[in-house]
């Protein structure tokens, strides 16, 4: 397996710390507001990833936190009139709902940073014995950036590159523009907690440095998170992290690509913003997901109308592959026939290769061609291969619906008739062609069809599937 570092900037062999356990930390929320489809994007990537390195027998220990005490929570909170508690608890619980819809498995473990303020002041400790942080006259910590070596590392940037800036706080009581804050007095009325330095709060970076190495360690396996983290988030918890431990803070460093809408990037001020509730509120979840899969981690993905609505035709094509399939003692638990052993060896070479789920779903439709010219004249056969690329499809998250579910459109709202309406419509034709008017039997066939109504044929009768038009 070859994994993409962002630090070395290449591809390279992945050989966890421990043989047969991964121990892997992505950067999660800041629970003051819905999560939106930039937060969708790394959920469903360390998903697969988790999913995947499960499937190759790893024991992954996935740890994702929660950033409950922040600026924004505190200005929201005071705006909505609630307590921060109140405030975060009901983000929280909103986050589950979404993550869940888009069937993303729950992480390991959920550290919030108000639980680790014991941890977080232990390290400020460290870092001040070490030389790497002093206390201002303020009552702010903050981190010496230039005492550290390395800096700049993980974006290969230079020191003498950076200027105080949108991304830099100025401010008078640092001994440099770049350092960072580690700890924040607290104004009055504030949230706060006791620390050597008076009353405050952590910053926002020493939560993450704080909470990985109180999980998985000094020095751990994987560390994730989306593009925007790579400066000065993550260049920071690197400095913070090495500098206390005196050890390498994370082998692999992995970023998820940005969501684009229109081509345009997703911003509030565009008006081109959604949130994941926004988004399932209008499409089938499933179809949503989909799309996240179908580009590569790394790389940006088009949110859009036509985006779903090609992510749906092709979510619609698998499933086509699985209607009507008694999968039986053929599911994905029992032994794959040799055609199926062969798609399955192909989807684990491209998916070793840092995870690339379109040419894996490549493989899946080719297998569900497989299936479908199976289904006729080798139906066992078709069983198993169709076992098989509903298992192919679980380590993607994917076709775990009832395929006549997924089909009718039941998830999908704004379906122009009824079901019982469409029966009746499929009556009325079946009625016409017993009558011999082909003509009337067509013109009903071609209404439903304008509808996005597409019905099939068989020897079984008539079925159909919706198809947003």
């Amino acid at each position: 397996m070859h994994i993409y570092n962002t630090l070395t900037r290449r591809k390279e062999p992945f050989t966890p710390l421990e043989a047969g356990k991964v121990s892997m930390y992505v950067c999660g929320m800041t629970v003051y507001d819905y999560c939106h489809l930039g937060h969708a994007r790394v959920m469903v990537a360390f998903d697969v990833i988790t999913r995947y390195l499960r499937e190759r027998g790893y024991d992954v220990n996935y740890v994702r936190n929660i950033t409950d005490i922040d600026d924004k929570i505190l200005k929201r909170a005071d705006e909505n009139g609630e307590s921060i508690t109140a405030l975060t608890e009901r983000m929280i619980d909103a986050m589950h709902e979404d993550e869940a819809r888009l069937f993303v498995l729950p992480p390991s473990h959920e550290p919030r940073a108000t639980g680790h303020i014991d941890d977080i002041v232990a390290m400020i400790e460290t870092l001040i014995e070490k030389g790497f942080a002093y206390a201002a006259d303020n009552g702010d910590v903050y981190y010496r950036v230039r005492k550290f070596a390395d800096y700049g590392k993980l974006n290969n940037r230079q020191l003498d590159d950076m200027r105080a800036g949108s991304r830099v706080d100025v401010d008078v009581h640092k001994e440099d523009p770049l350092d960072f804050v580690l700890w924040k007095a607290a104004k009055p009325g504030e949230a706060h907690w006791a620390s050597p330095w008076g009353n405050g709060r952590p910053g926002w970076h020493i939560e993450c440095s704080a909470m990985s190495t109180c999980c998985l360690g000094d020095t751990f396996d994987i560390h994730g998170g989306g593009p925007d983290l790579t400066f000065p988030h993550h260049e920071n918890e690197i400095a913070q992290s090495e500098a206390a431990t005196g050890k390498t803070y994370v082998n692999t460093w992995m970023h998820a690509g940005a969501v684009r809408v229109n081509q345009e990037k997703m911003s509030k001020s565009l008006g081109n913003f959604f949130t994941i509730r926004d988004v399932l509120a209008e499409h089938d979840p499933e179809v949503v997901r989909f799309l996240l899969v179908a580009s590569h981690y790394r790389s940006p993905i088009n949110y859009s109308v036509d985006s779903l609505t090609e992510a749906r035709k092709s979510l619609t094509r698998l499933y086509t592959a699985l209607e009507g399939i008694e999968l039986g003692d053929a599911d994905a638990n029992g032994d794959a026939s040799g055609d199926a052993s062969a798609y399955r060896e192909r989807f684990t070479q491209v998916m070793d290769d840092d995870f690339n789920t379109p040419e894996a779903l490549a493989v899946m439709f080719e297998l569900a061609r497989e299936v479908n010219r199976a289904k006729q004249e080798q139906p066992n056969e078709a069983a198993r291969l169709a076992g098989e690329l509903k298992q192919l499809g679980s380590v993607l998250g994917l076709l775990q619906q009832v395929p006549q579910t997924f089909l009718k459109g039941t998830q999908q709202q704004g379906m122009p008739l009824s079901e019982s309406e469409i029966e009746a419509k499929i009556a009325q034709r079946i009625e016409a062609k017993t009558n011999k008017d082909f003509a009337q039997a067509d013109a009903i066939r071609d209404e439903l069809a304008a509808l996005g109504i597409i019905l099939k044929d068989s020897r079984e009768g008539t079925s159909w599937v919706f198809e947003a038009p």
